[in-house]
């Protein structure tokens, strides 16, 4: 212990900057530790708000979870690749105890996992008939949408691969 910075080696300018040196050389060399970026997944709330995130035109990832500390480490690596690779890609997290039918219709028992929806086109659209058996001009839109099943690594790397193998995004993405 030093008496002179109060017992913290860390406090003093010249260790500073000794530490800052040490961090930029790992970073160099490593990649670590990586600078703080400020994760970009969204919270469920309705099915309008994923509608329109599809509408984008960028993929979706979609995390079917739910809170507990079996996913901590899950939902840490998905917040980590949605930071990576946030321009590109549109993250998604769904609570499944709080949205229990949209988590239901994806019709999968292993919690948790992942599907990345991408592709939104319109399929046809339904007139909703009036009152006096003529069809009105306004009525329903039904979209088509590509669904496919992560099953990769749940990592920045992994997601990465993924959508290099299916031509989702540039190859030069970060």
């Amino acid at each position: 212990m030093d008496s002179r910075t109060g017992g913290d080696p860390r406090n003093t300018g010249e260790a500073a900057t000794l530490w800052g040196k040490l961090e930029e050389t790992c970073r160099y060399y490593t990649g670590l530790p990586k600078p703080r970026v400020e994760a970009r997944v969204v919270d469920f709330q309705s099915e309008r708000q994923f509608v329109s995130l599809l509408h984008q035109g960028k993929p979706v990832a979609v995390a079917f979870t739910f809170s507990c500390a079996h996913t901590r480490h899950f939902d840490e690596m998905f917040r980590q690749a949605s930071a990576d690779l946030h321009p590109h890609v549109n993250f998604i997290r769904v609570d499944c105890p709080k949205h229990l039918g949209f988590c239901i219709a994806r019709q999968r028992k292993d919690y948790p996992f992942i599907e990345i929806f991408y592709n939104s086109k319109e399929a046809q659209r339904d007139p909703i008939p009036s009152v006096g058996g003529a069809t009105g001009a306004a009525g329903l839109v039904r979209y088509s949408v590509m669904v496919l099943p992560y099953n990769y690594d749940i990592s920045t790397y992994g997601f990465r691969e993924f959508f290099k193998k299916h031509q989702l995004f540039p190859v030069a993405a970060p």
